[in-house]
């Protein structure tokens, strides 16, 4: 699909540098893609907040012991 967009010229020249003029789009789209998926993990990171209860987990007392014991297959 093609789209009209405006970009500043300082911008526009640094991505012809990095790729030049005829890969202009194909990188606008990567990085635009990348821009995506950055966003939507961000969107799961906050909506996961609080979901996790402060207390009461295998590894309170002695986090990297419990890290330890599950990268040996401790169990929980």
């Amino acid at each position: 699909m093609r789209l009209q967009i405006t970009l500043d010229e300082e911008l526009v020249r640094a991505i012809d540098r990095r790729v030049g003029r005829h890969k202009r789009s194909a990188f606008i789209a990567l990085a635009t893609r990348r821009a995506l998926e950055n966003q939507h993990r961000w969107d799961l990171i906050l909506s996961s907040l609080g979901t996790i209860k402060d207390r009461g987990h295998a590894w309170d007392r002695d986090v990297a012991a419990w890290v330890q014991s599950q990268r040996r297959g401790g169990g929980a």
